[in-house]
């Protein structure tokens, strides 16, 4: 009976399954094809081994040259779990702790509040507590910026806060930014360089570049892809996007990391392995990677769609660098990264000793959701359901609400005259964190150049009363709305924005933004 109940247990402790679903890899590439992605690469590691580590479909539209476990993909936001595993280094080496309040190691960080400038410590940059709104700052380096790093952190003094310093969840990228000149600072190396020396190299990712001009470099790379002519971004025909159009370098450390599958494959041995790799090399310490894995920030639980239910988590958190939920009743650790024309996603089921990353060359985000939660399935031994398609159908339902609510929008601009001509809006306005704004004037009418970002300018075309529309050049980029205000003599006193699409993605925070002129000497 003993023998009985002892086999049992075990049985109940072991991985679900020991190897990838039966003919996994024939349905990725027809899910890859059905959904229209270019490309798609896949790594999988299970009770130490790497069971699956390949590519699908081709680099860019248009050309022969193969996916394979080698070519890199920019993998977004998953790459703020390897910032952490920087600081992790310099923890296991005694030269930061987690709790270290932020100034002192960088003496002259400033938050909008003075108290929480005092109180903010590495943990918080890390856990989207810093009381910013969501998404706050995110036009300091999307699509592009003109700033360096240290210029963008210094900006952040400039930001006021939406909530109160610990009492809530949001998203922020800008707070990685500053984990990353905080690595700099500490180091006397750029993120980029300690980032791969200390953790990407260590780790046995032998492709994996910090530096954008190192994955240009690299002729066996991934190219960017969008939906951009069905009339808002993720409708209509799969074209090929210019890569050198990326984020802004100086937000690198949230998100700036680009791999392979091959390489997304010693990452998960890693992490599977507390730290150390296949071979028994300490990248980091058990110690520090047990507080990655540990919630620090409870994350909103609230209720999915009907068709999303089976997905909905009881308990979410934030550790550092990492999500952490449950999923039909198992602890799963994961994030996702969205870059403009990629999308990757690095799953880990701990218990089940499995750990699996995908990675596309398009914005279809539901080929790598579907793809994660059926594997997710798949190990954890629960009945196959048919993830791809739900979120298939999903996002076609969204992107029709979205297409419907922008018509709404745009068919039904009041008639009306602004109550100024043209010619008194030119000028040059300023907003406190974001910079200068430029509003000029040639034959054609009125020009609006957001001047910290390269190549963001456009035509200012009148929409309805005293709110224009931007039209700019480069139409990958989400048009805004802007508002003016005027003060009591008549003139402009203020913009504001406010995008255009029902459904842009959080980064286009223009609502955040708050124009004013700035005053010329007469």
């Amino acid at each position: 009976m003993k023998s009985t109940l002892s086999l049992l247990l075990a049985l109940a402790c072991a991985p679900a399954l020991a190897a990838p679903p039966l003919d996994f890899e024939a349905r990725a590439e027809t899910l890859r094809q059905r959904i229209g992605v270019p490309g798609l690469a896949i790594a999988i590691v299970e009770d130490g081994k790497t069971t699956l580590a390949r590519g699908f479909g081709v680099r860019q539209l248009g050309a022969p040259a193969a996916v394979d476990g080698d070519t890199l993909f920019p993998t977004g936001s998953t790459g703020k779990a390897i910032t952490v595993a920087a600081l992790a280094t310099l923890v296991d080496d005694g030269k930061i702790k987690w709790d270290d309040k932020v100034t002192e190691h960088l003496p002259g960080f400033q938050m909008y509040d003075p108290w929480v400038t005092r109180e903010i410590t590495i943990r918080d940059l890390l856990t989207h507590r810093s009381g910013l709104g969501y998404g706050a700052g995110d036009l300091l380096f999307v699509p592009r910026s003109k700033l360096s790093r240290a210029e963008t952190v210094h900006r952040v003094r400039f930001l006021e806060p939406a909530t109160s310093f610990r009492s809530t969840y949001a998203y922020s990228n800008l707070m990685y930014v500053v984990a990353g000149q905080l690595i700099e600072q500490v180091s006397g190396k750029t993120w980029e360089e300690y980032t791969r020396e200390h953790v990407l190299r260590p780790a046995g990712m032998t492709v994996s570049t910090t530096h954008n001009e190192d994955n240009f470099a690299t002729a066996n790379r991934a190219y960017p892809h969008a939906r951009m002519n069905g009339g808002l971004r993720g409708a209509g025909d799969q074209v090929r996007l210019d890569e050198r159009d990326d984020l802004g370098r100086n937000a690198a450390p949230a998100g700036g990391i680009a791999s392979s599958a091959n390489d997304l494959a010693r990452w998960l041995h890693t992490l599977l392995g507390a730290g150390a790799t296949p071979e028994g090399k300490r990248v980091f310490s058990a110690a520090t990677h047990e507080q990655m894995w540990t919630p620090s920030m409870p994350m909103p639980t609230g209720p999915m769609p009907p068709e999303l239910k089976l997905i909905e988590s009881k308990l979410s958190s934030y550790g550092l660098g990492w999500d952490l939920m449950d999923y039909r009743g198992a602890r799963m650790i994961w994030h996702g990264g969205a870059v403009f024309g990629f999308g990757t996603a690095v799953v880990l089921l701990p218990e089940q000793n499995v750990g699996f990353a995908i990675a596309i060359n398009s914005e279809d985000g539901e080929l790598v959701r579907g793809l994660m939660y059926e594997l997710a399935d798949h190990y954890l031994g629960k009945p196959q359901a048919d993830w791809p398609a739900t979120f298939q159908a999903y996002k076609a339902k969204k992107v029709k609400q979205g297409l419907e609510l922008v018509k709404a929008k745009q068919a039904k601009p009041v008639k009306s005259t602004p109550s100024l001509p043209p010619a008194s809006l030119v000028g040059t306005y300023a907003d406190p964190w974001y910079g200068k704004l430029a509003i000029t004037q040639d034959k054609k009418g009125l020009r609006v150049d957001f001047t910290s970002t390269q190549r963001m300018a456009g035509r200012l075309e009148h929409w309805q009363y005293d709110t224009w529309i931007t039209r700019f050049d480069d139409q990958a980029l989400e048009p805004a709305y802007l508002s003016f205000a005027f003060d009591k003599d008549g003139k402009v006193g203020g913009i504001k924005l406010a995008p255009v699409s029902p459904i842009a993605d959080f980064s286009w925070d223009y609502a955040d933004l708050n124009f004013t002129p700035i005053k010329t000497t007469e």
